[in-house]
């Protein structure tokens, strides 16, 4: 049985890449891709390419990409290291832009927030790049027989520091 839903984390884009590949010609399956929004969309500290950006050149590939007036890289803005990235993957480009793949994005809390509830729930301490894939489960209406994906990469002990602070164990 397929999965209807493949939710993945969306910095440059590799991890979700690798998660969507092998649906992406069966249009049955949902995917969907999150990207950091850093402290929120309406300001300058995010990473939210698909909102935020537009088309230019980077590392030789022509895609979206977090950028000024003069077309020079504008800094992007993430709790998660993994996702501060000033563009996203042209292929991620190219499946926005077909409507083959939809992208959300998570703020800074609505991912930690996942992450803690994850860990409440199941005991796993997820990487800050996969829970803002975790938030998005918030975001979009799914039915009882849906069958949904979330890719969890990498480990949540590199971010303690991070998820230390929001708790309020240090400043």
């Amino acid at each position: 049985e397929n999965p209807t839903h493949i939710i993945a984390c969306v910095g440059g884009g590799s991890n979700a890449a690798g998660g969507f590949y092998h649906y992406l010609e069966n249009e049955e399956v949902n995917l969907i891709g999150v990207e950091a929004a850093g402290k929120g969309i309406d300001c300058e500290e995010t990473a939210a390419t698909l909102v935020c950006g537009r088309e230019g050149i980077i590392h030789g590939s022509y895609t979206m990409l977090m950028q000024n007036d003069d077309g020079q890289i504008k800094e992007p803005y993430s709790i998660s290291a993994g996702l501060d990235y000033p563009g996203i993957g042209p292929l991620h480009a190219f499946l926005h832009e077909s409507g083959r793949a939809r992208y959300l994005h998570a703020s800074d809390r609505e991912a930690l927030e996942a992450a803690l509830e994850l860990t409440r729930l199941e005991g796993i301490i997820p990487a800050l790049e996969s829970a803002h894939a975790l938030a998005a489960l918030q975001k979009i209406k799914f039915s009882p027989n849906d069958v949904v994906v979330v890719i969890l990469s990498g480990r949540g002990d590199k971010d303690m520091e991070a998820y230390l602070e929001y708790l309020g164990y240090k400043s």
